[in-house]
């Protein structure tokens, strides 16, 4: 009776968590969806000259309203089929977190198995970013690309996706004549980032820095990833536990 109080308590702690995790997303998805203008504000970014944002905008929205919806029903579940004794609920609840864990294994393993492709694929995108660059950045019609760049290279200490060659054929380069200053890295003396500076600073390219502070704290990766894992099993098997005790009273 003690085992099964204290297993009711644990299964409420851990699902009332998920629950609340799951309003707090669900209501940043209906703000961003609803005030979008608000929220481009804040990006200090035009609503009428940025479609693009106010599309990317909704995406996103759409993204945090499933996640939290789906965490809203989970924690629900796994809340009131622990403390109603519900068999229906906590077997639900056991289903839901079942096939999540599953999509999780089955993801892993093709990214194991297909790594070759992975690689290529993401090859595929680093092109693609390469020509939205050429094309995009410095564009004073649409400055989204270039603020959302200057801020990703700012805080990575990177240059472009590959390299300072990416800003060439860029409307940036073409008007100006420089690089921009991520490109130079403190190097340059001068204020603008000249060709040679961007040669001799020979500063990295963000997908590489990117790659590179994976690598670097995959240990802290893989360590949550097998923590999130383990909590999965661990609430699968309390919600069955519950479930066969409810079914031994019954």
């Amino acid at each position: 009776m003690c085992c099964s109080s204290f297993l009711k308590i644990m299964m409420f702690i851990f699902n009332g968590a998920i629950f609340l995790a799951g309003a707090a997303i669900l209501g940043v998805g209906v703000w961003v969806r609803v005030d979008s203008s608000s929220v481009l504000d804040l990006l200090d970014q035009d609503a009428d000259e940025d479609s693009n944002g106010l599309e990317q905008l909704y995406t996103v929205s759409y993204v945090l309203i499933a996640i939290g919806a789906v965490l809203l029903i989970i924690g629900f579940l796994g809340c009131c089929g622990a403390v109603r004794e519900s068999k229906c609920m906590l077997m639900t609840f056991f289903s839901i977190v079942l096939i999540i864990f599953l999509i999780e294994v089955a993801g892993a393993v093709v990214l194991f198995v297909f790594k070759d492709l992975a690689g290529e694929l993401l090859q595929d995108v680093r092109q693609k970013i390469r020509d939205n660059i050429e094309k995009r950045y410095g564009d004073e019609e649409d400055d989204s690309l270039t603020t959302g760049w200057n801020s990703t290279m700012e805080r990575l200490q990177c240059c472009g996706i590959n390299n300072y060659t990416d800003f060439i054929r860029s409307p940036f380069y073409l008007q100006e004549g420089v690089f921009p200053t991520q490109c130079c890295n403190g190097t340059n003396s001068e204020d603008s980032c000249s060709l040679q500076g961007a040669q001799e600073s020979d500063v990295v390219g963000c997908f590489d820095k990117l790659v590179q502070l994976i690598k670097d704290n995959a240990v802290i990766i893989a360590g949550v990833a097998l923590g999130i894992a383990a909590l999965e099993i661990a609430a699968m098997v309390v919600s069955m536990v519950l479930y066969c005790r409810i079914g031994n009273k019954a």
